[in-house]
């Protein structure tokens, strides 16, 4: 069996960005790495920020229609609700790390998902926290 992987927000979106250049060829890869592994493991929160960001703020947004296409193709991951208790948790973390509260969101869902690593260019690479390995695919 193996490890889950939590992807963040950005790298979902150079996934789906096309004038992503080198950033969105890695990530497709990456991707695509995940759904053969059947690995992959995301969150509401991620699946929220991604919609706001791929259908307003890339370059050449998408389509609302498409983007929630891509969201329910997503839907066969494990998606981590934000349960009340994950909240508390996120803020826990935020203040043992000294992390932003949504950087700690994504840790505290993680946990919740068992996952062993998280990838995120918003975090320091190689860094572990909570038990769980921080990793830029892009360094």
């Amino acid at each position: 069996m193996k490890d889950n992987v939590f992807v963040d927000t950005n790298i979902l979106i150079y996934a789906h960005d096309m004038d992503a250049g080198l950033k969105h060829d890695m990530a497709v890869s990456i991707m695509r790495d995940l759904w053969e592994e059947e690995t992959g493991v995301i969150s509401t929160q991620v699946i929220q920020e991604f919609y706001i960001n791929v259908t307003r703020k890339i370059p050449n947004p998408l389509t609302h229609a498409r983007a929630r296409g891509i969201i329910v193709n997503y839907f066969s991951w494990q998606v981590e609700l934000i349960e009340p208790h994950t909240i508390l948790s996120a803020s826990e973390i935020e203040e043992r790390h000294l992390l932003s509260f949504w950087d700690s969101l994504i840790i505290a869902t993680a946990c919740q998902a068992k996952a062993k690593k998280v990838l995120t260019e918003d975090l320091n690479h190689g860094q572990i926290i909570e038990g769980i390995l921080i990793e830029n695919p892009f360094q």
